[in-house]
């Protein structure tokens, strides 16, 4: 009984993780192809998108859009105030503006990669390559999570307090990223390990 029961919760938590990475691509890159139309600021119908995704084979509850919402530990997902519509947080390839203030960073924020890309970084600095914005962590364990998922980690501190000083522009998503155009070499250097 005991096994059944947990094989049950890592068949859930298998499909709850499937339904998050479709979701994400469709929210932040490819709302094609199930056929949505993102609006200015990456807002789509709750119920436009489930029917969509429906058509397109990919049959998503109302609970289990609900949990992956509650759930996903990076908070990619968010639902307008009254409910009716969601969005990806931040990380879109596709043209969005979400409307995040400006807000002054803290002196220093933190970004994880794979060690293979470092000597790269240091020569060019961060770019947002596919995405709108570049993404910097509050806190070094997050860069190292994100770092990780992509072969050794290397963190790298963001000199965000000089950054702002010359004139660039930060945003927090609502799931806690730290957002801004780009961030040259000069404003980098290795964490220690």
């Amino acid at each position: 009984m005991r096994n059944q029961r947990n094989e049950r919760i890592m068949l859930d938590e298998k499909k709850t993780v499937r339904t998050s990475k479709f979701l994400s691509m469709v929210l932040r890159h490819n709302p094609d192809a199930v056929g949505i139309t993102l609006d200015a600021a990456g807002w789509v119908e709750v119920d436009v998108l489930l029917a969509a995704c429906a058509a397109k084979g990919r049959r998503i509850s109302r609970a289990d859009l609900d949990h992956v919402v509650a759930t996903n530990n990076k908070k990619r997902f968010a639902y307008s105030e009254d409910g009716r519509r969601i969005r990806a947080s931040q990380g879109h390839s596709v043209t969005v503006e979400l409307g995040l203030e400006a807000v002054e960073p803290p002196e220093v924020l933190y970004h994880g990669t794979a060690a293979r890309t470092l000597p790269l970084i240091l020569a060019e600095g961060l770019r947002p390559m596919s995405r709108q914005d570049v993404h910097l962590s509050a806190d070094r364990e997050t860069a190292v999570r994100v770092g990780a998922r992509h072969g050794r980690p290397v963190v790298l501190v963001v000199d965000a307090r000089g950054l702002a000083a010359e004139g660039h522009v930060f945003r927090v998503s609502a799931n806690g990223v730290w957002l801004t155009d780009r961030v040259p070499p000069e404003r980098l250097r290795q964490a220690d390990a």
